[in-house]
């Protein structure tokens, strides 16, 4: 009873927190310098077009009356419409047409991410201190430090502009040709995953490490089980606990990684849509472009908490009580 209380109490926990993080984005924006009506109307804008603009968007309201009639239309998937950046089209048009080529970027990166880790990981848990523990560590070492941003340029030079494998702008969005999506938002990808495969790869390494020596492995291997079935149901699936709680913490990074990576390889995606709007001072997109952001984010570590429990063996053994 316990467990389901805990399950159910957790959608309600994410609403509160998305309630919560709209209201931090939406006072900050009202907060920042700045007058949608001037960008608009243009610096020399008489007052009296000014106040009428206001007017008919609602910015002369109260905070609060703006932002719980924004809430109200939230509710029923009404994000209001773009002020400057796209004047006049709903924002939830925008969102739909944007949001799936951030998400393949980010899914792309986290594939690629994983993928490293889980090669480089066990390689480096198995040959601990030789050379190929040596070479993984370096490696990972390397990725921490890079910037994404640096990276992507250096990853433009080397493969776009010398050897012209890949395009240093543009992108092919995975409606329209997944095959060119995934050609063009290679070195996106990879800018952003390198320094998500380090962490995955030196966390997967420890914890790899930590649990080959614990009393079941040991145990295990005295009944005379095959390695590799030690190592399958004893080592990593009790090493992935603590690794797939770093895959939840590191959403935060996949997006804001996103965020910049978009700009540098012009990728329509929520990222670069947030970036102008924020310097537009358009609102209602910078609103839901954030509250997008914030439940992709409840929702990761949403289901992170759901493998974590699935994973635990202490967890499945405990009580109903």
């Amino acid at each position: 009873m316990t467990a389901l209380r805990s399950l159910l109490a957790r959608p309600l926990l994410l609403l509160a927190m998305c309630v919560a993080g709209a209201a931090a984005v939406f006072l900050t924006m009202r907060a920042a310098p700045g007058d949608p009506a001037l960008i608009v109307l243009g610096e020399q804008a008489n007052p009296q077009a000014v106040a009428a603009y206001r007017a008919a968007n609602g910015l002369d309201e109260p905070v609060a009356r703006q932002f719980s009639r924004w809430i109200a239309g939230v509710a029923h998937g009404d994000f209001g419409t773009s002020l400057s950046v796209a004047r006049g089209q709903p924002v939830a048009a925008l969102i739909r047409d944007r949001l799936p080529n951030t998400l393949f970027i980010g899914a792309y990166a986290m594939v690629l991410a994983l993928a490293f880790a889980f090669v480089a990981g066990p390689l480096a848990a198995r040959y601990r201190g030789r050379s190929i523990d040596v070479a993984a560590t370096s490696v990972a070492v390397l990725g921490i430090s890079m910037p994404d941003f640096w990276l992507a340029y250096v990853l433009v030079f080397v493969f776009a502009l010398t050897w012209q494998v890949f395009p240093a702008y543009g992108f092919t969005p995975p409606m329209d040709n997944l095959l060119q999506a995934l050609h063009s938002g290679f070195l996106p990808a990879l800018a952003i995953c390198a320094p998500l495969a380090a962490v995955f790869t030196r966390i997967l390494r420890v914890a790899l490490i930590e649990n080959q020596n614990k009393d079941y492995v040991r145990a295990a291997r005295s009944f005379g089980f095959p390695p590799r079935f030690v190592f399958l149901h004893y080592v990593l699936r009790n090493a992935m606990v603590p690794f797939v709680t770093i895959l939840g913490i590191q959403a935060r990074y996949l997006l804001g990684g996103t965020v910049v990576i978009e700009r540098v390889f012009g990728i329509p995606g929520l990222g670069s849509l947030m970036v102008d709007a924020a310097f537009a001072r358009d609102y209602p997109v910078v609103q839901a472009c954030a509250l997008v952001f914030l439940v992709c984010i409840l929702l990761v570590n949403f289901v992170v908490d759901l493998l974590c429990q699935a994973l635990d063996p202490r967890a499945q053994g405990d009580g109903t009580s």
